[in-house]
Parts: structure tokens; C-alpha cells; sequence
């Protein structure tokens, strides 16, 4: 209780350095381990002030001891044993008499160096570890980040690529329709020619017809009056034979029939041999081959007409047409295009009609330097999902084999190319009408695109 050492073991020897002769019956345990006096873990438990003072001495190293009551522990390094130093794990107990009272007390101490050093590398190595993973994963990062800039480059060129791509499959669109409509222009262009030609040809032989008929009505004519002479000098005629085979011949021959039916089919005749005539020059205006193809002054009215002449067929049977034309100047265009127009304006609404006979109605007016053409008609109308693609190419709502889809797009190209415009109005059941919109007078485009007039 004095704090005089009573034991000292060779292995305390072997690690202090310090002989049991040195130490055992003298207070300097402390020296082998501190520069300075002081107490060490034995003093403070004999002094019975281990709990208030060990951490003053040894900090948070210390800990009470799980097995022995007022016993302590704790684990430091001492940088004067050895030639490196030594971490050490001491224990500190106190002895007791049989009444349990402090009689004196005994530490053990553990060379734990080596451990130690083995936790310190392990320490160090994870740390070395830990370093390495923030490398590893800055560099990581940063490869990341080089891979998302280069997934956002190759994003940015995919979608470069897939929008020339559409603007590739437009352009073959558009190539392909612009292909489809020369063929198509082609084809009417041929038949245009072709017309003309027939048109050209078979008035010829309407000519020399219509003057025949003509000639002929004279000589017909000059034939009943010689008829009429003969029978009124019938009744002087004294031979009964012959008063009676002349009865008898009129009466075969039906020849008061003949004398009002005759008259009857020369005008019939007359009137059919005109309309083949006026058919004929409507076919001819319509092409319009004999014209050229040029840029000319045009009355509308007769275009349409002509066109309407034409087209006879295909609607008579369908529908009625009505013409509501209003005052309108010429204007500058190309004749047989805007004719083309209205025909498969008009045959369209003739095939719309489906039912009952309908009404087909063309009127026309002027507006601020534009002439308009309307063809309205009440047939079926266009459901509204179909409004925004009638002028598509190959589009169309006809059954198939009973269109091409071209006409409206056809339609459609002329009218720009005039800088025209072309609008529909359209009503299921109740019909469908088609603005057409010209300028008066041909439009040009100026080098900077923009139009301007001549």
C-alpha cells in the first residue's frame, strides 16, 4: 500500500529492460516507462483513485475490466521500450485480504507490438484501399462521365441520322409523286394530243356532212314541191290505169308520211351533226394542244363550258348542272391546265353523288385581283379525318379500280403553279364545295423567291 514494488517477473525484465534487482523494493516502476514521475494504473488502484483519476493520465484508453471488480485496462504505446518503442495492453487489479479490503495491487502487462503493428499496416493498408477506391472511382466517374458525353454525342448523331433519314424517305416521297404526276401529266398530255388530232380529223368529215345536209334539205325541198305538183295535176290525168298505180304507189310508199317525216329527221340530223360539232371544238378547246402550252389570256366561262360539254357523260345521269356565273375579267394562265381542273372537279362530284339524282353547281366572281371558281355539289361529303389528306397523292375514298387518287392532287400542283389556291368545304349528307382561287394576272417569283407580278 506503500507503492514499493514486491514483484517484478523476468518477462517484465525482458520487456522494460529493467533487472527485478533495480526495481523490486524501490518506487521507480514509472521509469521504464515515462521520461517524468508519475503514477502508473497500480498507484492510482492502491491510492483508490483509479476511476476518478485514470483519465487524466491515460485519456479514453482506459476501460474498466469486464471480469474483475475494480480492476482497469487499457492499451498505450511507449517510445522508450526498445529500440522503436513498445504498444503494450496492461491489466490492473488490487489485492485483498480475506476481509476484501485493498492490501496492495498487481498489473500484467502484454507485449502486443506486433498486433499492433500488424492493425496499424492492416490500417494502413485499408486506408491505402479507401485511396485507391476514390481513385478508382473519381477515374471511374470521370469515365463516366466520358461515356454519357460520348452516348450524347452518338444520341445527338443517331438523331441527325434519323432526321435526314425521314428527310430522305420525304424527298423519295415526294421524287416518287413528282414521278407519278410527270406520268400522269404525260399521260394527259398524250391524250390531249390525241384528242386534238381526232377532234382536228373528224372535222373534216363534219364539215362536208353538215354542207351535204345542207344541199340536201335544198334538193329535198325542191323534191316535194315537184311532188306537190304532181299531185295536184293527178286529178287531170284522163288514163283511170294510170290515176290508179299512181294511187296505188302513193299509198306504198306512205308518201304522206314521208312528206312530214322527211322534213323531221333532216332536223334532227341537222341538230345531232351540229352537236358533234360543237362537242368536237369543246374537246379541242379543252386540250387546247392547237393553242401550245404557253401562258395566255383565257375566258373562263368557255373553258368551263367546253370542259362541262366534255364531260357530259359521266354526270347527266347523275346530276343537274346549274351555272351561276358571275362577271368576270380573262385571266393569264394555262388553259388546258385549269380545264383539267374542273373536270375532275366536276367528275369527283359526280361520283359522290351515290343516291338520288343530285345538283352540281359552278359559280364564279372576282375579289381584290383573283377571279374564284366554286363546284359544290350535295352528294355524300368528306368525313373530316379525310379533309387534311384528299390532295395526298394516291389517296383516295373511292372503292378499288375506280380511282387513281391523282386527280386532286393534280388538282392541287396546277393551282399552286398558277399561285393560286384551292380550298374545301365539305358535310357528310349534305355535299361538299371546292374553291378554286386565281390571280388575274400571271405571277412571277422574284430572286429571292418571293412572287411578284410582271
Amino acid at each position: 500500500m506503500d507503492h514499493v514494488v514486491t514483484h517484478w517477473n523476468k518477462a517484465c525484465a525482458e520487456v522494460t529492460g529493467r533487472s527485478a534487482t533495480e526495481i523490486v523494493g524501490s518506487r521507480n516502476h514509472w521509469q521504464p516507462f515515462y521520461w517524468e514521475p508519475r503514477p502508473v494504473m497500480i498507484d492510482l488502484i492502491v491510492d483508490g483513485s483509479a476511476e476518478t483519476l485514470a483519465g487524466t493520465y491515460y485519456g479514453d484508453k482506459f476501460k474498466p475490466s469486464p471480469l474483475i471488480p475494480g480492476a482497469f485496462e487499457a492499451e498505450d504505446f511507449f517510445p522508450r521500450l526498445g529500440e522503436n518503442g513498445r504498444w503494450l495492453f496492461f491489466s490492473a487489479a488490487p489485492l485483498r485480504d480475506s476481509n476484501g479490503r485493498i492490501v496492495g495491487a498487481i498489473e500484467t502487462l502484454q507485449d502486443v507490438t506486433s498486433r499492433k503493428l500488424a492493425e496499424l499496416k492492416l490500417h494502413q493498408a485499408q486506408l491505402d484501399l479507401e485511396k485507391l477506391v476514390a481513385e478508382r472511382t473519381a477515374q471511374l466517374a470521370q469515365a463516366n462521365v466520358s461515356l454519357e458525353i460520348d452516348i450524347s454525342k452518338r444520341e445527338t448523331a443517331e438523331t441527325e441520322l434519323l432526321r435526314r433519314n425521314a428527310e430522305l424517305t420525304d424527298l423519295n416521297a415526294k421524287l416518287s409523286m413528282a414521278q407519278q404526276q410527270l406520268l400522269q401529266s404525260e399521260k394527259l398530255a398524250s391524250i390531249g394530243q390525241l384528242a386534238a388530232g381526232v377532234a382536228h380529223e373528224i372535222n373534216n368529215p363534219i364539215g362536208y356532212i353538215f354542207s351535204n345536209f345542207n344541199t340536201l334539205e335544198i334538193y329535198i325541198d325542191n323534191l316535194l314541191s315537184m311532188l306537190k305538183f304532181y299531185e295536184d295535176a293527178e286529178a287531170s290525168i284522163a288514163m283511170p290505169d294510170v290515176v290508179a298505180m299512181l294511187r296505188a304507189t302513193r299509198e306504198r310508199v306512205e308518201l304522206d308520211f314521208l312528206k312530214e317525216d322527211i322534213p323531221v329527221l333532216m332536223r334532227e340530223s341537222k341538230e345531232g351533226i351540229v352537236r358533234v360539232s360543237k362537242i368536237v371544238q369543246d374537246l379541242k378547246d379543252f386540250s387546247r394542244v392547237d393553242g401550245g402550252q404557253d401562258w395566255q389570256w383565257a375566258n373562263l366561262h368557255k373553258g368551263i363550258d367546253s370542259t362541262l360539254n366534255v364531260v357530259n357523260n359521266e354526270v347527266k345521269y347523275k346530276a343537274d348542272i346549274v351555272k351561276e356565273y358571275g362577271v368576270i375579267p380573262d385571266i393569264e394562265c394555262l388553259p388546258s391546265q385549269i380545264n383539267q381542273v374542273i373536270l375532275n372537279l366536276v367528275v369527283n362530284a359526280a361520283h359522290a353523288i351515290s343516291a338520288d339524282r343530285g345538283k352540281i353547281t359552278l359559280r364564279t366572281g372576282t375579289d381584290d385581283g383573283t377571279v374564284w371558281i366554286e363546284v359544290a355539289d350535295t352528294g355524300a361529303g368528306i368525313a373530316k379525318e379525310n379533309l387534311s389528306r384528299i390532295f395526298d397523292p394516291f389517296f383516295t375514298t373511292k372503292p378499288v379500280g375506280k380511282g387513281t387518287g391523282l386527280g386532286l392532287s393534280l388538282s392541287y400542283g396546277i393551282v399552286q403553279k398558277h399561285r393560286g389556291r384551292i380550298e374545301v368545304e365539305s358535310e357528310i349528307g349534305k355535299g361538299t364545295c371546292f374553291r378554286i382561287t386565281l390571280p388575274i394576272q400571271r405571277v412571277l417569283p422574284n430572286s429571292d423567291g418571293k412572287d411578284a407580278t410582271p
